[in-house]
């Protein structure tokens, strides 16, 4: 928070102050391990894919099968794809069936997915183009000994021509919707024709298939209330030939997300996506802790901001990391080929279980702020990009909404803003235009209060007509980025006698906010689930000199509140907040005995609720959560 240095909180390396951000390192040790994974889960298509239209595909390539070698258990499977045509192919898919009892374990060079015996095989990103008379060749392990057979390039015979005495089905009609409620719907279209008769249809979600059913209807269920969905369907005949695509049918289901009762309180934590690596803290621990029974929203921290659009974070630990049953929700293990996992299906689970919860994702943060300024020049844009992958069909259904950590607009965190004091509003304008009355919009903002400080430097009180709530970030005040201190906590309710720097507290920051228009019902006080310590210190109050930083787990300078309860225990109070000496060591943190007394000043200032950063910090029984809790009702 303070303005002659950067307030170095948040940051991808799993403490508020890291720069050299361990878990990016610990990524970096994950990366080749995931690709080997996905590789071996690019199953048996090196040279087949995207659905071609059957005359071209029948004149275009060829799939040849080889078994490598067989172990009696299992074998080595080989198929080889050649571009046979005049023209280049740009993508392939090659389909076969194996008998009962035989199935592809293991494979590389293509991305494979099966529905019964029935097994499809695409082409990855770096092999799909195929000149005339080129080839690839993909490998696979399998288990069972019975031989492929039925094999489909790009919906023709493998051998180059049409399926012997078959054409391909035609396209089913368009579906239409009925039942259509909050998280369900039904699905009928009227059938395609075959000249041996329709095997089964494929229906989509997007671009996902989600189920493959003998008649022509589907019950389609597990949706968000208030989104919007695009199906399609396409049939398959008994020589297994994939016929064109239905047209679309947009779809939206019924209610909305219904923000809090005004009268209830906000009870948010911070998820950290890098979490899951050096800290060892995931979705289920939100369960085994009590906190998920305890908290009302989950902003999930963070998506980047790049080139002025809102980008994926960590894409392993959100959507890809594989979780076994005794890390998952509902202790049902992850499988290779389902299409989400990482953080997000943990979340979607989570849900299910606690279906109160409202999950938002939170994009910047004080590592990427540096984006917002681009963002700022084009908001139609970037409002654009973030609902494109908020809503992406994989993962609509996990989150609720949108929230913006701009670290700082029009004034300077790790990196300087000059995009001017109506920026930040024009951003959520936009961002709500976008998301709509159906879906939450909330922001992280500063409590700098001091005169001409960050909360001067923008409109907040104009762009809150566009928010659900703020969340007002009353911490990170003092720490040892000042290494010689004085020592000060790092989250004092209210000013006191030799306070470093003025304004610089929880008590004029909401003063300040709503001087400036914004409602306390639209305010959220911050508690931050960690302290902040100098060492070489001698003065046990607040106030004195130091050396530097204190030692940390992750970082100096700061620690984990589950440390710091034994390690260092509270020695007095200041400004509603706790401190500890402990040797040269000195510590400001909250326990549950401040908590409650913030709780009743936020109460007492009609404030909307609290939140806290983040989740990882508190005990495993959940004990900083539950006083935010307790002292809320």
């Amino acid at each position: 928070m303070s303005r002659s240095s950067p307030r170095p909180r948040r940051t991808y390396g799993g403490s508020p102050l890291s720069t050299a951000s361990p878990p990016r390192t610990r990524r970096t040790r994950f990366f080749s391990r995931v690709a080997a994974i996905v590789a071996a889960l690019a199953l048996p298509v090196t040279g087949l894919v995207a659905l071609a239209g059957p005359a071209q595909a029948a004149a275009s390539a060829t799939a040849t099968y080889t078994k490598v070698s067989d172990w009696g258990s299992g074998f080595e499977g080989k198929w080889v794809v050649k571009n046979t045509g005049t023209t280049t192919l740009s993508s392939w898919t090659v389909e076969w069936d194996y008998p009962a009892g035989t199935s592809v374990t293991s494979a590389w060079d293509a991305t494979v997915t099966s529905s019964g015996t029935h097994w499809t095989a695409k082409n990855v990103g770096w092999n799909g183009t195929l000149a005339p008379g080129a080839s690839a060749s993909f490998g696979f392990n399998g288990a069972g000994g019975g031989a492929p057979g039925g094999c489909k390039i790009n919906g023709a015979s493998c051998d180059g021509g049409t399926q012997p005495g078959d054409t391909p089905p035609t396209a089913p009609g368009a579906p239409t919707a009925s039942n259509v409620a909050d998280t369900s719907l039904t699905l009928t279209w009227s059938p395609a024709t075959d000249d041996k008769g329709v095997k089964n249809y494929d229906v989509y979600r997007g671009s996902a298939k989600i189920a493959t059913v003998t008649g022509t209807s589907y019950a389609d269920s597990g949706l968000t209330k208030g989104t919007t969905y695009t199906y399609s369907v396409t049939a398959r005949d008994t020589a297994d030939q994939t016929g064109p695509s239905s047209g679309s049918t947009t779809v939206t289901t019924t209610g909305g997300v219904i923000p809090p009762d005004p009268g209830g309180k906000v009870k948010l934590g911070y998820f950290t996506d890098w979490g899951v690596y050096g800290r060892n803290y995931h979705v289920k621990n939100l369960v085994t802790s009590g906190t998920a029974a305890k908290i009302t929203h989950i902003n999930y921290a963070f998506g980047n901001v790049q080139n002025g659009q809102c980008t994926i974070g960590d894409a392993y630990a959100d959507y890809d990391k594989a979780y076994t049953a005794d890390q998952s929700v509902d202790g049902v293990a992850d499988t290779w080929d389902q299409p989400l996992r990482g953080s997000f299906n943990q979340l979607r689970k989570l849900k299910k279980a606690y279906p109160n919860i409202k999950i938002l994702w939170s994009f910047g943060g004080w590592t990427w702020s540096g984006g917002f300024p681009q963002a700022a020049a084009n908001p139609t844009a970037f409002a654009q990009s973030c609902y494109n992958l908020v809503e992406d069909p994989r993962w609509a259904d996990v989150f609720d909404g949108i929230d913006l950590d701009w670290e700082y607009p029009n004034a300077c965190g790790l990196s300087c803003d000059t995009s001017g004091a109506a920026a930040f509003k024009n951003l959520l304008q936009a961002t709500r235009a976008k998301f709509g009355a159906n879906n939450l919009v909330t922001a992280a903002i500063t409590a700098d209060a001091s005169d001409g400080g960050k909360i001067d430097a923008a409109d907040y009180g104009g762009a809150a007509q566009y928010v659900d709530f703020y969340n007002v970030m009353t911490y990170d005040f003092f720490g040892a980025w000042a290494a010689q201190g004085p020592t000060a906590p790092h989250s004092p309710l209210t000013s006191y006698a030799g306070i470093p720097q003025a304004g610089f507290n929880s008590a004029d920051a909401i003063s300040k906010l709503k001087a400036k228009g914004v409602a306390g019902a639209k305010l959220n006080l911050g508690i931050g689930f960690y302290g902040r310590g100098w060492t070489g210190v001698t003065q046990a109050a607040p106030g004195g000199t130091a050396t530097g930083p204190a030692p940390g787990t992750y970082e100096q300078g700061i620690e984990d509140y589950k440390v710091l309860k034994t390690s260092c225990p509270a020695t007095g109070t200041v400004a509603g907040t706790a401190y500890a000496k402990c040797g040269s060591n000195w510590w400001s943190y909250d326990t549950p005995a401040t908590i409650a007394g913030k709780m009743t000043w936020a109460k007492q200032q009609g404030l909307r609720g609290a939140f806290f950063w983040e989740f990882s910090g508190d005990t495993a029984n959940g004990e900083l959560a539950n006083a935010i809790h307790t002292g809320l009702q």
